[in-house]
C-alpha cells in the first residue's frame, strides 16, 4: 500500500492488532464513543510500505461552508507508528493531501504521552509541550514498594483510610456501572462541571459493549457503601485511568489514595508495566496534577498538543479575520462563545 488509505471500522482493530498498535484510544470502539459525546465522525487512517506503518485515527468535526477540521478524542491520540522504519514523512505529506482533497482546514491532537508519539510531528506541526502526564510505574513491584515511592503526604492519607476500614474492590469487564455513573454524577454536580462531562446513557452502552473486554472498574466501600470508584482501560503494558468519582464521605476518609494504591496494586499483580493516570483538567498542571504526581514523582511523561492549520484562507475566514495564533484556543473558530 502506497497511499494513505480510509480503513473500514470493522477492519480497523484487528489492523492495529496486527502492527502492535491495539493501545484502547487508538481502537475503534473508543473512537466510537468519542462520537456520541459530539465531538465529530470516526475515520481511520493508515499508510503502509514494507518495513513500517503509521496509523492515525480521527474525527471529523463539519464546519461551516463544506468545510471540516480534526481532533482526536477524549484522552489521547495522534499519528503513530509502528516497524523498523516507518513511512513518517511519507504519511504527513499524503496526510496533507488527503486534508486539501476533504477540505479539512486544520488539526488539533493531544499526543499519548507513553508513547512519546509527538516526536513523529515535530517539526511539521507545531507541537506544544503543556505539562506532564503520570505514568506511575508499577512492573515488578510489591505492595510495600509501591507505597515507598509515593511522596509522605499520599502515605499518610493512606494508612488514614486503612484505618477507616476502607475496602477496595477490582473488577474486570464490569457489565453494571449504574452504582458510578450514580456517584459520577454526583460528583461532577458537586464540582459544577460543566455539561458536557454528564454523558449520555449510549456512552455508558458503549464502554461496557464494545471495549467492556478492556474495562476495568476500583470501587473503594465503607460499610458496603461506595465512596469512591474509578473506570480504568487495560491495555497491556498500560493500565489507562479513565473516569473517577468519589462521594464527600470518601473524600474524608482518604478514601480516593488507598483506591489508587490498590489498584496499582492489581495492575503490579497482572503484569502491567505502567498504571498511566494522565494529568490535570486539559491535561495542564494543576492540583488534580499534583494529587496523580504524588503517586510516583519520578513518573512524569511529556504531555504534549498538535496544531497545524492546512488551509490558511479558509482559517482566517472561519476565525473572522484573525490572524494564526497557535498559543490559544485551537482552532479559534471553535473557541466558546
Amino acid at each position: 500500500m502506497s497511499e494513505l488509505a480510509e480503513v473500514a471500522p470493522g477492519e480497523w482493530d484487528a489492523l492495529l492488532d496486527r502492527l502492535g498498535l491495539g493501545d484502547i484510544y487508538f481502537r475503534s470502539a473508543y473512537l466510537e464513543s468519542a462520537s456520541l459525546l459530539g465531538q465529530g465522525r470516526p475515520v481511520f487512517l493508515h499508510l503502509e510500505r514494507s518495513r513500517g506503518a503509521v496509523v492515525f485515527p480521527v474525527l471529523v468535526r463539519e464546519g461551516p461552508g463544506g468545510h471540516a477540521d480534526i481532533g482526536t478524542p477524549m484522552g489521547y491520540g495522534g499519528p503513530l507508528a509502528a516497524g523498523t522504519d516507518p513511512p513518517v514523512a511519507a504519511f504527513f505529506s499524503e496526510y496533507e493531501r488527503w486534508c486539501d482533497a476533504n477540505r479539512v482546514v486544520a488539526t488539533f491532537a493531544r499526543f499519548h504521552p507513553p508513547f512519546e508519539n509527538h516526536k513523529l510531528a515535530d517539526g511539521r506541526w507545531h507541537v506544544e509541550h503543556i505539562g506532564h502526564s503520570i505514568g506511575w510505574r508499577v512492573g515488578g513491584l510489591v505492595p510495600d514498594e509501591l507505597v515507598a515511592r509515593m511522596d509522605s503526604h499520599h502515605r499518610r492519607v493512606v494508612r488514614k483510610a486503612r484505618r477507616e476500614d476502607v475496602r477496595v474492590a477490582v473488577e474486570e469487564r464490569p457489565t453494571d456501572l449504574a452504582d458510578f455513573v450514580s456517584l459520577y454524577e454526583e460528583t461532577m454536580r458537586r464540582r459544577e462541571a460543566s455539561a458536557f462531562y454528564f454523558f449520555p446513557p449510549e456512552y455508558w452502552a458503549q464502554l461496557t459493549g464494545l471495549a467492556g473486554d478492556m474495562l476495568v472498574q476500583a470501587d473503594a466501600l465503607v460499610e458496603g457503601e461506595i465512596v469512591a470508584s474509578i473506570l480504568c482501560f487495560a491495555s497491556p503494558p498500560l493500565l489507562h485511568y479513565h473516569l473517577g468519582a468519589s462521594s464527600e464521605r470518601g473524600q474524608e476518609l482518604g478514601a480516593n489514595h488507598l483506591l489508587f494504591v490498590e489498584t496499582a496494586t492489581w495492575a503490579a499483580a497482572h503484569g502491567f508495566e505502567r498504571f498511566h493516570l494522565g494529568g490535570g483538567v486539559g491535561g495542564f498542571e494543576d492540583s488534580l496534577y499534583e494529587f496523580k504526581r504524588r503517586f510516583d514523582p519520578g513518573g512524569r511523561l511529556r504531555a504534549c498538543l498538535g496544531k497545524t492549520v492546512h488551509d490558511e484562507e479558509a482559517y482566517r475566514a472561519l476565525s473572522g479575520g484573525e490572524e494564526i495564533d497557535y498559543s490559544g484556543y485551537f482552532p479559534a473558530y471553535r473557541r466558546p462563545r
